[in-house]
């Protein structure tokens, strides 16, 4: 049995998330070290004088977390070597699968020839500074003036300087936390949000909380309370459709979620991945606190998906952090994409290309209304997907084995959850990620298991 242990005194209300937060501490200073067994239940209980529930609730949250892992019959037991997560994709794409799981933009032999075209023309018109120079402040100035119009498009007027090329949303996200959540603190998210978020804050050391949303997206007076009852130093949201259940958020709630933050003085963390493409949208929940609010956008899943280039966008109290975070993460972006997307914004193509997508996508989301109809499902006009709540007696898990054993690819609502709150099964569907054939195909798969009788899945011994 280890020595340490919690600090009564340092319990705050939800007694349980404060007394995870204490072992998650614990963990990551190396105070209680991988294998290390935990009090049970009820003696640490009794030690702390706190019901046995809540320290269940407490360890139940640390099993969400990956730190510690329960056996029966031998108890809780730190785990910092953990296994990795599974991804809500298939990690390659197998041939005869229709493979709806994994979220991209729709693509055709146009966007390929896009891209040789862009590369014949980088191949004669390279800059030597993008070729030769190690100094991002020699290779991006051009780049990030162009930046500047491209985020107008996004509705964010901001200065060059105040923009990172990044390569791609994902490093973006990962810059911005690593800039606003220092190792042992807690930002807050949707309940049901961005499936790396959990991996990602075991690998950076901050704790996750996820909150309750409705179909507005994240619930202000939810933030609110626990700005007040925990450390919360970060809201990461992602309030433009791209979410896993396509909630668009209206301009009232991105106010009043900017106002919380502002209360509390936290940063916003702001993933717009799909930028433009959502037509009529509100500002960016960035246009309501500048101030505070760290933007992520990119061009894969809006252009082409080889175009791995983003921007983010930065408050002036935050500009230098992210500039450090981002040299010792990924020194720079890679400028050769860089020259393309540049010369794309400026000479239209980008732009085109999101137009031509969000046609291609409202002609998907018209296939998926067909074939869907009578079925439960949320969706956007211009979204990649659709979520699709399952009935309480269906088991996701058994839902998506039977879709696969049909030929067809789908992602697990539970990849993308966050909090502990009960659950209700679910499952994305991406609607780009094949051909449209295919497409009708795999979702009448779908309809057709929904719609039947639910029947567990048999396994040959």
């Amino acid at each position: 049995m280890t020595l340490w242990q919690p600090d009564p005194a340092l319990i705050r209300r939800p007694a349980y998330q404060s007394l995870a937060d204490q072992f998650a501490r614990a963990i990551h200073d190396g105070r209680l070290a991988n294998g290390a067994r935990l009090p049970t239940h009820r003696r640490l209980a009794d030690d702390l004088k706190l019901s046995v529930q809540t320290v269940s609730r407490a360890y139940e949250e640390l099993i969400r977390r990956g730190l510690i892992s329960g056996e029966i019959g031998r108890g809780s037991f730190v785990q910092t070597q953990r296994r990795e997560p599974e991804p809500p994709y298939l990690p390659e794409r197998l041939g005869e699968v229709i493979d709806l799981s994994i979220l991209k933009p729709v693509c055709e032999p146009m966007h390929l020839e896009r891209l040789k075209q862009a590369l014949g023309w980088l191949a004669e018109n390279l800059p030597s500074s993008s070729a030769l120079s190690f100094r991002p402040n020699m290779v991006f100035p051009r780049h990030r003036a162009v930046a500047v119009e491209w985020l107008k498009l996004c509705g964010l007027d901001i200065s060059a300087q105040n923009i990172s090329l990044t390569n791609g949303a994902t490093a973006g996200m990962t810059v911005a936390l690593m800039s606003v959540a220092p190792p042992g603190s807690t930002v807050a998210t949707e309940a049901i949000g961005h499936h790396t978020l959990v991996p990602l804050a075991r690998y950076l050391g901050f704790n996750l909380q996820g909150l309750p949303i409705d179909g507005n997206g994240l619930i202000p007076e939810a933030l609110d309370e626990a700005c007040r009852l925990s450390d919360i130093r970060a809201v990461f949201v992602q309030p433009s459709v791209i979410n896993p259940t396509a909630t668009l958020m209206d301009a009232a709630r991105r106010a009043e979620i900017a106002a919380v933050a502002r209360k509390h003085d936290i940063a916003i963390i702001e993933n717009d991945v799909l930028g433009p493409l959502v037509e009529d949208r509100p500002p960016p929940v960035a246009a309501f606190a500048p101030e505070r609010t760290l933007y992520v956008t990119s061009f894969t899943k809006i252009t082409v998906p080889g175009l791995r280039i983003g921007y983010l966008a930065a408050p002036d109290r935050y500009v230098a952090a992210v500039a450090n975070r981002h040299l010792v993460s990924n020194w720079m972006a890679t400028p050769l994409v860089a020259e393309i997307a540049t010369k794309w914004v400026t000479d239209g193509t980008a732009m085109e290309l999101v137009r031509w997508q969000r046609a291609a996508l409202r002609r998907r989301q018209d296939i998926a209304a067909e074939v869907l109809a009578g079925v439960d499902y949320r969706a956007r006009r211009d979204g990649l997907h659709v979520w699709l709540q399952l009935p309480a007696d269906r088991a996701e898990e058994s839902f998506v084995a039977q879709a696969r054993l049909q030929g067809v690819a789908i992602a697990p609502g539970t990849s993308f959850r966050i909090s502990d709150a009960p659950w209700h099964p679910a499952v994305r569907i991406s609607l780009g990620s094949t051909t449209e054939g295919e497409l009708r195909a795999g979702l009448g798969v779908v309809t057709k298991l929904l719609l039947g009788d639910p029947e567990h899945l048999l396994l040959a011994i």
